[in-house]
């Protein structure tokens, strides 16, 4: 047991250090904005990159956790998610800033699919629901993140400065990490070829984490817009919605797996997919910014706990490995990410924004709806981790 935990810190520090990445790069974006002159849509289409690289990268993704372990893969994919943090800084034109940016998203989605791997297994290790507390981590890491930035920009210094200095927070702890990483016993069935048909199981999950990511997508790009265009508050009070959507979501993570461990994984969907839809209907109904931030901070709290446990029940696939199940997954909810904010945009344009967040209201009831029918398509072997044969490697 005290080798499993030191393996839940290690990977709790790696969780952490894909989202400080990924937050650093973020912070930034005005900066490069700036440093090439793109315009407001130039840099919609530039940001593009990320997402496509991270679909990209999904199959590649499971196959090479299949077929390597997710040891190798998430040791690879760290040292160069750092390498190519760095060779953002170096970039020396619009097209450079692309190319590494669809990188850069690709390798954040390998780890992505890596880590939740090992994570899976540590949780069978503890025999209870742990999962949703790495994701808090990451989310954590977003915070983390942002406020070195802040601080980077107030002493004036440079992306590539900063990057080398979160670059070699990173290696310092991946190699602190690195010896607690386990290798997975090869899988002798579950692999094969990338890209298949997913399972009622896989489908169903994967349909839960498109509606989930579709909202947490939205709540993104579009809580701020909503609070500034329809509530109108002092323009100091516009970046509320945001931090309240995004710290409900962080913190929910940490009390998630107590929620899922004493109630279930799916009554803990269906009431996800209840807060979010409430929460969301809220916004609509009474749009003043005290109820406004009251439904964010329920849109958060609903979306806390979807994908972690739409990935731990989908990594206990019968059907395919954790790697190549992830990434079915994945590859599905990934797909709400994108199409959320295009549409919250494509609504407002022929209604207005209240309807827009009223249609995304729906999405999230959508998921209770999917967890309560036909329940035994998830199969009781599915609602808990699995006892670990084994703690050690």
């Amino acid at each position: 047991m005290q080798l499993l935990r030191k393996r839940r810190i290690a990977l709790s520090g790696l969780f952490f250090l894909a989202g400080f990445c990924f937050s650093s790069w973020a912070s930034r974006i005005p900066d490069f904005q700036q440093q090439f002159g793109l315009s407001e849509g130039e840099l919609g289409s530039l940001l593009l990159g990320m997402p496509v690289g991270s679909l990209i990268a999904l199959p590649l993704a499971g196959w090479a956790v299949h077929h390597f372990g997710s040891r190798i893969v998430i040791i690879s994919a760290s040292i160069a998610y750092a390498i190519f943090l760095v060779t953002l800084g170096f970039t020396q034109s619009i097209f450079q800033l692309a190319m590494t940016v669809v990188v850069f998203g690709m390798i954040g989605n390998i780890m992505n699919i890596s880590l939740n791997t090992q994570a899976l297994d540590v949780e069978d290790g503890y025999a209870r629901n742990i999962l949703a507390s790495f994701h808090g981590l990451w989310s954590f890491a977003g915070f983390a993140g942002a406020g070195l930035g802040a601080l980077m920009i107030q002493l004036k210094w440079s992306p590539l400065q900063h990057y080398w200095v979160v670059s070699g927070i990173m290696l310092a702890i991946l190699l602190a990490a690195q010896p607690f990483l386990f290798k997975e016993e090869k899988e002798s069935d579950g692999g094969g070829l990338i890209l298949r048909k997913p399972d009622a199981l896989l489908l169903r999950i994967g349909m839960i984490g498109f509606f989930g990511m579709m909202c947490e997508g939205c709540m993104f790009d579009w809580s701020g817009v909503y609070l500034k265009k329809v509530v109108a508050p002092p323009e100091n009070l516009v970046p509320l919605g945001y931090v309240a959507f995004m710290g409900a979501m962080a913190s929910g993570r940490f009390i998630s797996d107590a929620l899922s461990n004493l109630w279930g994984k799916i009554v803990m969907l269906r009431i996800s997919g209840a807060l979010i839809g409430a929460g969301l209907i809220l916004v609509v109904t009474i749009p003043v910014l005290e109820t406004v931030i009251i439904g964010f901070l329920l849109v958060g709290f609903g979306t806390a706990s979807v994908i972690p446990l739409s990935y731990s029940i989908a990594g206990r696939s019968q059907m395919f490995s954790p790697g190549i199940a992830l990434a079915l997954v994945s590859t599905i909810a990934f797909f709400g990410f994108l199409l959320g904010p295009p549409l919250i945009g494509f609504i407002a344009e022929l209604f207005d924004l209240q309807i827009s967040f009223a249609v995304i209201a729906v999405m999230g009831i959508c998921i209770s709806l999917l967890v309560s029918i036909q329940l035994d398509v998830f199969g009781e072997h599915h609602s808990s981790p699995k006892k670990q044969q084994s703690t050690a490697s």
